[in-house]
């Protein structure tokens, strides 16, 4: 991985940066995440999306317990450079509770058809 990716990166005071998953053939946004700079590193490296958890300050490699994994596509980041956009072909449900995506639960305005 090229050190300038890294560089063009806006992490938070934490070391992280927000991370959209998106399914390759169906566009549909799966999950949000966090990554570091080492990560990021292991992600593209390995092929296989590897996060970091917040909640037990740890490295965290898709699918490693559940099964359900994520193969890398591609990585891109926005105008900003503070948030990243994974697109990945995912095995299994994304979502911790078995759902196929972390964003199930949802509303529709009224006046949107």
């Amino acid at each position: 991985m090229s050190t300038s990716f890294l560089e063009t990166l806006a992490f938070n005071d934490q070391g992280l940066i927000p991370v959209v998953v998106q399914q390759v053939d169906t566009r549909e946004v799966l999950m949000m995440a966090w990554m570091n700079a080492d990560t990021i590193a292991q992600t593209l490296s390995t092929g296989k999306a590897t996060y970091w958890s917040r909640s037990r300050s740890e490295v965290w490699v898709k699918g490693e317990t559940s099964g359900n994994s994520q193969r890398v596509v591609s990585l891109a980041a926005d105008c900003d450079g503070d948030t990243l956009l994974l697109i990945v072909d995912q095995s299994g449900p994304a979502c911790h509770t078995g759902s196929q995506t972390c964003f199930d639960n949802s509303v529709t305005h009224p006046e949107v058809s």
